[in-house]
């Protein structure tokens, strides 16, 4: 029985009865049709049915239970096909896409290796459409939209014969002055060419990369790698950094094509690439500029053509991990206890090989490293000896082998003490996890701190106070002076009154007076008008006991405060040696960067209070607010597992929001009180701490695993914030599309993009895009009201752009 044009809700009903123990179907039916009141004809027409299954059941009540289990079956069918499936987000769409190329990519696999993949799988118009979407949902525009800017089926045909001229789809932006910096960047159609060819790349080579590799890979990223570093190197003795610098060069290129042929066999693959290289369209760097942060600069294919190239790097420093960790003799298990049989069989091998192997030196030694694109982090677990000789081994494997740049401010730490090492923008350092006790007596020494400065402030409060009404008690007796009944004549005052000049009003006598004192206390070094009154009127009238008492109970509180723990924790009667401290590594965000930052782009002073942002007060108070929030965002999405996020999150309620709120009050010339009432609901738009918190859980809740994927979000995710100010207002006779790849929106308005700050690596991460291309300051841009938004908030980067869009 198929229940057609029910409702879902009396199918459901209708299945919850029939589930019932010794439930009679013909019962069933009818009570559930008079129940629902339906129309009389279908009524009738179902006990007709009812009284023709009745029958049918009598005679052969196997075949009813078989059509019962069928009936209930369309039931559950029918109601699920009624349901709407839940749309899928841009990063899930992204992947599907990318699946639909990887499915063409795997057909091409013949006789250990990927063959003609430019035309059978480039060369394809739905690839070539599929490679289209991926760059629109990176730009966070509708895919349904039917777009006919681009004739697939003829890039296609280019493609297949050879005939696409990389050169012609360029467009260079340079630098004005003597030192031109020249950028050149791809037209979109050699853009879609490149995304096509990035996602084959992937495809092929991702299941290969090996473990310590964290740049552009599912399931792998910034957080993998911070994590990595914290969590999984235990007890750490050295560590250092390599910095890479290097341009793509014809040499590299070689090596890079001859790996490549290990997996590809496709010469017109291969042709292209070396195309895009002598167009200088590759845009393929080691260092100069952070990977991943979405800058123009960074090519399409750096990603993965740098994974690639570095793949040899990781197999290298297996080679050398085995070499200096198998030969260890003390090492028969990792430091969690667990054995490692393969490390004793390659001791065993190479013992009986090496009669040069001095393996006694090799106490302890074990080698850790995690690489993010072209940024390298070791740690050493030795002496550093054998630290030294690690680091000799790499650099002349990365120099001679791979034939790269290495800076020479290569150096290598101690873990222990105060040093801290940069990565990926953070600051890693190792440090003392305090044990109970010694957080008890930091706990008393902050509240003894703290009880000492209120007891100083609410001194110093006093003393001014009575300072004060010094200072109004002589004005008041120089005014007295000048009536003649109330004048005294054995005064000072009167005995000093032939010093006054003629003329000379009140308040310029009285401030002659307070300059002759001043001079004669010696008071004119003091800071303020207030430790005057303090130090130099109110205290020397105090009595000396009542001084004498507070200045001995403020001693006693600092050599407390600055005593050291050890000593402390020693009068402890139930502290023993065994309570040691644990050693832990911690991710630090770095706050002064940060607040270096905000005072570059205009958001705090040099003192460090918030101020207006200038170059935004044109634009609307919408836009104001997201771009304070898109910070915020930023902020608290980076930082929020870092151990210093409270220092985070104070700057963002003592300098963002205050800095928003001026920003507004400079626009509309009133007080900021004034703007906070008015603009309550607006500025509810900038999340608090709280709010980004649980909207991060609900994401983890919810599984949204395509949209945390970095390599999905990779040049998103990361990306920073740039400063805009609008240019201009776009009318009828000076018309402009949004610049945003793929968006057909009209722009209603124009903006300048600022370059605040000069390209270098590495970088600090601090929320902004500090690593812009000097050739795009001041570089002018449409865009429509979505995507300007999606830029502020960080949903899309600098990399969506078309900057050769401008006409």
């Amino acid at each position: 029985m198929r229940l057609v044009g029910l409702p879902s809700v009396y199918k459901a009903n209708l299945l919850k009865c029939a589930i019932r123990p010794s439930a009679n179907v013909t019962q069933i039916i009818s009570s559930f049709f008079i129940n629902i009141g339906e129309s009389s004809k279908t009524s009738q027409s179902f006990r007709d049915y009812s009284s023709a299954t009745a029958v049918n059941d009598d005679s052969n009540k196997d075949a009813g239970k078989m059509t019962l289990a069928m009936n209930l079956a369309c039931v559950v069918e029918e109601s699920s096909c009624v349901d709407e499936r839940k749309p899928k987000s841009r990063m899930e769409l992204k992947r599907y896409c990318e699946l639909r190329i990887k499915k063409r990519v795997k057909e091409q696999y013949m006789d250990g290796k990927f063959q003609d993949l430019m035309t059978k799988v480039i060369a394809n118009p739905d690839t070539l459409q599929d490679a289209y979407n991926c760059i629109r949902l990176n730009s966070n525009v509708d895919i349904s939209i039917n777009n006919d800017r681009f004739d697939f089926s003829s890039m296609a045909e280019e493609l297949c014969s050879g005939s696409f001229d990389v050169k012609v789809n360029t467009f260079s932006i340079s630098t004005k002055g003597a030192n031109k910096e020249t950028l050149v960047l791809p037209t979109l159609r050699l853009k879609i060419v490149q995304e096509a060819i990035r996602i084959i790349l992937e495809v092929i080579y991702k299941p290969y990369f090996s473990k310590i590799s964290h740049g552009c890979r599912s399931g792998r990223g910034h957080s993998s790698a911070l994590k990595y570093i914290s969590k999984e190197i235990s007890n750490p003795d050295w560590w250092f950094t390599v910095h890479i610098n290097k341009k793509l060069d014809a040499c590299v290129l070689a090596k890079l094509i001859s790996i490549m042929e290990g997996k590809i066999e496709d010469p017109s693959l291969y042709a292209i690439i070396h195309s895009m290289f002598d167009a200088q369209i590759l845009n393929l760097e080691f260092g100069g500029f952070p990977k991943g942060h979405g800058l123009p600069q960074e090519g399409v294919l750096s990603a993965i053509l740098i994974n690639i190239y570095l793949d040899l790097f990781d197999r290298e420093f297996y080679r050398l991990s085995m070499k200096y960790e198998a030969l260890d003799p003390s090492i028969h298990s990792n430091r969690d206890g667990s054995y490692s049989m393969l490390r004793s069989w390659f001791r065993r091998q190479l013992k009986d090989n090496d009669l040069n192997c001095h393996s006694e030196n090799n106490i302890g030694i074990r080698v850790h490293s995690c690489r993010f694109m072209d940024e390298i982090f070791f740690a050493i677990s030795g002496s550093e000896e054998v630290a030294l000789s690690f680091k000799s081994e790499i650099l002349n494997y990365l120099r001679n082998s791979l034939h790269l740049d290495i800076d020479n401010q290569t150096e290598l730490l101690p873990c222990e003490g105060p040093q801290e090492i940069r990565f990926l923008g953070y600051l890693v350092r190792r440090s003392i996890k305090e044990s109970p006790a010694v957080k008890a007596v930091h706990k008393l020494k902050e509240k003894v701190e703290l009880f000492a400065l209120q007891k100083q402030e609410a001194w110093n409060a006093g003393t001014i106070r009575i300072g004060k009404k010094w200072l109004g008690h002589g004005l008041k007796k120089v005014k007295e002076s000048e009536i003649k009944h109330l004048a005294d004549s054995n005064s000072v005052l009167s005995q000093i009154s032939h010093l006054r000049k003629a003329g000379m009003e009140t308040d310029h006598w009285y401030k002659h007076l307070l300059k002759i004192w001043m001079q004669d206390v010696k008071a004119k070094a003091a800071k303020s008008e207030e430790i005057i009154l303090s130090k130099y009127v109110a205290e020397p009238s105090l009595p000396q006991e009542l001084k004498d008492s507070f200045y001995e109970f403020q001693r006693c509180a600092e050599e407390y405060v600055s005593a050291e723990t050890a000593s402390t924790l020693a009068l402890m009667p139930n502290y023993s040696s065994s309570c040691d401290s644990e050693t832990t590594t911690e991710i630090i965000a770095p706050v002064n960067a940060i607040k270096k930052r905000l005072l570059r782009y205009g958001l705090a002073t040099n003192d460090g209070y918030p101020r207006t942002t200038t170059l935004l007060i044109l634009q609307d108070n919408i836009q104001i607010i997201d771009w304070f929030s898109g910070v915020v965002r930023r902020w608290l999405r980076w930082w929020s597992e870092c151990d210093n996020v409270n220092e985070v999150k104070l700057l963002i309620s003592d300098q963002l929001r205050k800095s928003c709120i001026r920003t507004l009050a400079a626009k509309y010339r009133i007080h900021e009180n004034e703007i906070e009432k008015r603009f309550d609901s607006e500025l509810s738009r900038i999340p608090s701490t709280q709010e980004i918190e649980q909207e991060m859980a609900y994401e983890k809740s919810n599984n949204q695993v395509f949209d945390n994927d970095e390599a999905l979000m990779y040049g998103i995710s990361y990306s920073g914030l740039c400063l805009l100010s609008l240019a201009r207002m776009v009318t009828e006779s000076r018309p402009c599309n949004c610049f945003v790849m793929g968006c057909p929106s009209p722009a209603p308005s124009v903006y300048t993009l600022h370059v605040m700050e000069r390209q270098k690596f590495p970088g600090w991460k601090t929320g902004f895009s500090s690593c812009i291309h000097p050739s795009l300051n001041r570089r002018r841009i449409g865009l429509c009201k979505q995507h300007l938004k999606d830029l502020y908030l960080g949903n899309i980067s600098l990399q969506s752009i078309d900057f050769g869009a401008w006409n």
